[in-house]
């Protein structure tokens, strides 16, 4: 069941849309300190990139990211950290490979046929040396068993960089994770706006010239002089209005 469960997650992978923001020929140039960091301290480097894409947080941490038979039952529960190292050391190439899958299955990236041609290479590289150094013991001859040995050399240096440039591409990637390459203007954010509510009288001043608002309501206003000085006239309405016999006789008051 485990395994059938892993073969629809490659199948999966295959359909991904996203790609990785460098492929494995421009790693060098991406980050070439890191590059080499990587290609001389493979398993420290491989221990931070797995912590980091657990977000610093050791209790998600499974053995191999869960991609093993082995995931969940080296006691990565109890002790995160020591159950990491002892997977970056022991098994290096199972280490990177796992970090890897997380970042393709969290972001949904696939891998480009450059990136698939190099990384079968290096598998074909390392079972023909292992070919050739069985032949060597089997035959015994002193030719056969050094051209054994140049190939497993070989073998070693393109394993070494090929894991190294791995190494180097998850990490630009949590770069591009992590906004470390600065705000995107095309995506940017819209700046927040405010709408006027009915529980506020007097409506914001966003986008609009602040001197038209803040005044208190009424009209007209009471600092042009409204009412005018003098009005109305002194002794009004005057003492003989109405004038007498008004209203007239008959007329209903």
């Amino acid at each position: 069941m485990a395994s059938q469960e892993h073969l629809d997650k490659m199948q999966l992978r295959q359909n991904y849309r996203n790609l990785w923001h460098t492929d494995l020929m421009g790693t060098i140039q991406a980050d070439a300190p890191y590059c080499c960091l990587a290609f001389w301290c493979g398993p420290c480097v491989s221990y931070l990139l797995r912590k980091r894409a657990l977000y610093n947080d050791m209790s998600r941490y499974v053995c191999c990211a869960g991609y093993m038979p082995c995931s969940g039952r080296c006691g990565e529960s109890r002790c995160p950290e020591l159950c990491l190292a002892t997977e970056v050391f022991l098994c290096f190439a199972n280490s990177v490979a796992s970090t890897r899958f997380m970042l393709q299955d969290e972001f949904n990236i696939q891998t480009t046929r450059c990136d698939n041609c190099i990384i079968g290479f290096m598998f074909c590289l390392q079972q023909i040396a292992c070919i050739f150094s069985i032949v060597a013991m089997i035959v015994g001859s002193g030719e056969i068993q050094e051209a054994s040995q140049l190939l497993s050399c070989l073998a070693e240096m393109v394993y070494c960089t090929v894991c190294a440039c791995m190494q180097t591409q998850h990490k630009v990637e949590m770069d591009k994770r992590d906004g470390m390459f600065g705000p995107q203007p095309v995506m940017a954010v819209p700046p927040v706006q405010q709408m006027s509510r009915i529980d506020q009288p007097i409506p914001p001043s966003v986008g609009y010239p602040p001197q038209g608002y803040g005044q208190p309501y009424g009209y007209p206003p009471q600092a042009q002089g409204y009412p005018a000085a003098g009005y109305p006239p002194p002794a009004y309405p005057p003492s003989n209005y109405p004038p007498p016999g008004y209203p007239p006789s008959g007329y209903p008051k």
